[in-house]
């Protein structure tokens, strides 16, 4: 059975987190794409915590309606608004929608994604060209419609989903992966002008990995077997609690899990070894040993009916806590660290060859 409490807590702990506390501090403007489920539903959720004003971007009304109760249940205020992010005027609508319900936009985060499961040669060019408008275009009209209103005050925060695989592709999901890549460089252009403007505007990239998410239940496929995460799998929250420390501490990128910088770095440093590899062990890897029905409804084109929560079928494997997160956020004190180490050591060496 799926948990849908936020996995830190158990459900008495999580029953007694739903006030929010009182603060003096104004309420944040979030919006959220794909905020019906996994992690958008997920950051949703993290984000009513903070008693912040949600603005809820996805497809599908019942699992808005559900994130809209789970932000008010944590202490937030919720704006569902039915949105198809690959229609440009549709985003920037709903970003109008937002500044006239509450006001100036503080944090817009792109999450929303799709993704097919198949050989390339199985694909037909509508659905990749689908999945490269939501999971791409998306995360561009989104950043678009945010900067319309951000740069006019120059000030807000931006946040890109991504993902290991927008370094490294994989297997079975080249659309995605391509897409995934296309929005890295989007990420590094625009960094790079913003520098140029001095804008005060922060532009995050939060790279995820293996998540135990919805879509795998709704993903549409031609595999054989039911579709699973690749690897090391993590729950939606450890990618909620990134995306509000970026907020929090705005940097060019976080990283989040092992498989993420095995990833990164493996294809840096043996490329050719990584396409063998995930060549032997990725079409497999990405299937579980239950045959999948050929009638499956899948969300490529419209959303699968229902309310589906924040989590996939994979609680018994998924990680609650990612420990590379922690490096990530403490890079700096850790270099000073290994720095002063390696100082104290070359002063004691000092002194020993001195006697």
């Amino acid at each position: 059975m799926k948990r849908e409490y936020p996995s830190e807590f158990s459900a008495v702990e999580y029953s007694m987190t739903q006030k929010n506390p009182t603060s003096t501090k104004k309420p944040e403007v979030v919006v959220i794409t794909g905020a019906s489920a996994g992690v958008g539903r997920a950051t949703a959720r993290e984000f009513g915590k903070r008693g912040a004003k949600v603005a809820l971007l996805a497809r599908g009304v019942d699992g808005l309606e559900g994130a809209k109760r789970d932000v008010e249940v944590m202490g937030g205020e919720a704006l569902v608004i039915p949105t198809d992010v690959a229609d440009a005027t549709a985003v920037e609508a709903a970003a109008q929608q937002v500044e006239e319900t509450f006001g100036p936009i503080d944090v817009w985060v792109n999450n929303a994604m799709n993704s097919v499961f198949a050989p390339f040669k199985e694909i037909i060019p509508a659905d990749f060209k689908r999945v490269t408008e939501v999971t791409y275009l998306g995360q561009v009209y989104g950043t678009m419609a945010a900067l319309k209103y951000m740069q006019t005050r120059d000030r807000g925060t931006i946040i890109l989903v991504g993902s290991a695989l927008a370094y490294r592709g994989i297997p079975l999901q080249s659309a995605y992966c391509g897409a995934k890549h296309g929005i890295q460089g989007f990420f590094d252009s625009l960094r790079a002008e913003l520098s140029h403007d001095k804008s005060n505007i922060n532009l995050t990239m939060v790279q995820l990995p293996a998540m135990n998410t919805t879509q795998f239940g709704w993903v549409k496929t031609r595999l054989p077997h039911k579709p699973r995460p690749m690897g090391t799998i993590y729950q939606p929250e450890v990618a909620a609690r990134a995306i509000t420390y970026a907020v929090d501490h705005p940097r060019r990128e976080y990283f989040v899990g092992y498989p993420t910088f095995q990833a990164i770095w493996g294809d840096k440093i043996w490329p050719g070894f990584l396409d063998w590899y995930l060549g032997k062990t990725g079409i497999k890897g990405q299937q579980t040993d239950q045959p999948e029905a050929p009638d499956r409804k899948n969300n490529l084109w419209e959303p699968v009916p229902g309310d589906h929560g924040a989590h996939g079928d994979f609680d018994a494997e998924a990680w609650e806590y990612s420990p590379e997160m922690a490096l990530s956020r403490n890079r700096e004190w850790i270099a000073a660290g290994l720095g002063f180490a390696l100082a104290m050591g070359a002063v004691l060496m000092g002194v020993k060859k001195g006697r």
